[in-house]
């Protein structure tokens, strides 16, 4: 995804930050053991999310480990295993083949092009396993490229539409929790979309690309609007809190506060960073 679903170290203690960390390096090794290197280069923050979510409410068999690898060949560092990080590490190469081939046919990124050659077999092998999932992810990622080609969406059926994708990835399977679980990854989707869009205003009107923020309909707000910062963090803060109150509906104990860290303070690091980055550009004008 976009790394946007992070921890907000000042405020976690040593030891969460450390099981986080686990969770991290666990995804990580996972990644490596299912899809060798080129699946570790998919690695994300978001994910990492995702695997201690679905470990705090399933409280799987959950392997232990103290290892070194290359970013860590000095020190062993814990890592931890179990089916819930093998999913995410599914989910997270499903993501990233999908965007790659999304950035390609937006941009003609011939390096995101490639990428997807080099992952196609490893995909198909995640379609032939999760069908459903793979179906809801083409199918609305072709919405959203419809949607962006017609240069005048909606940004909520934008964003409702990238909501769709992950609500379906965020359920593992069909049982009581099902819904629950596809309501936070809707608006956690919807927040990402938003937020992405944000972040990429500048990008996106020197590339002459499309971007909801940019154009011109009664909708959306519009980046030259006065007080469109303010209005997009409105928005923002309406799509996590319908995902936090679905959270906290769920019989979570084990790694809850890092959750709620994640939740309700590192999702707005990036928007923060770049707010502040434009208010200091502003500055210099």
């Amino acid at each position: 995804m976009f790394g946007y679903i992070v921890v907000h170290q000042p405020e976690l203690k040593f030891r969460e930050f450390d099981k986080y960390k686990s969770y991290y390096c666990g995804l990580c090794r996972e990644l490596h053991k299912k899809y060798g290197r080129l699946g570790q280069l998919t690695l994300s923050y978001d994910m990492t999310f995702l695997a201690v979510l679905l470990t705090a409410l399933y409280e799987p068999d959950t392997e232990y480990a103290r290892k070194r690898c290359i970013m860590h060949p000095i020190h062993k560092h814990e890592e931890r295993l179990n089916k819930y990080t093998e999913y995410a590490c599914d989910v997270n190469m499903i993501l990233t083949y999908y965007k790659c081939l999304d950035d390609w046919l937006d941009e003609k990124k011939l390096g995101r092009y490639l990428y997807a050659s080099m992952l196609r077999k490893k995909n198909n092998k995640i379609a032939l396993e999760y069908p459903k999932k793979v179906l809801k992810v083409t199918e609305n990622l072709e919405k959203i490229h419809e949607l962006e080609k017609s240069g005048e969406a909606a940004l909520d059926e934008l964003a409702g539409a990238f909501g769709e994708i992950l609500g379906e990835l965020f359920a593992p399977k069909e049982d009581e929790w099902e819904e629950a679980l596809k309501i936070i990854g809707f608006f956690l989707g919807k927040y990402i979309y938003i937020l992405d869009a944000y972040d990429d205003i500048e990008k996106d009107i020197k590339k002459k690309s499309f971007n909801p923020f940019v154009i011109k309909t009664p909708d959306n707000p519009n980046y030259k609007d006065e007080g469109f910062d303010d209005r997009v963090k409105d928005i923002l803060t309406m799509m996590m809190a319908e995902c936090s109150r679905e959270f906290e509906r769920l019989p979570i104990v084990e790694d809850a506060e890092i959750l709620r860290n994640i939740l309700y303070a590192g999702v707005w690091n990036k928007y923060y960073g770049t707010r502040c980055k434009r208010c200091q550009d502003c500055d210099k004008m």
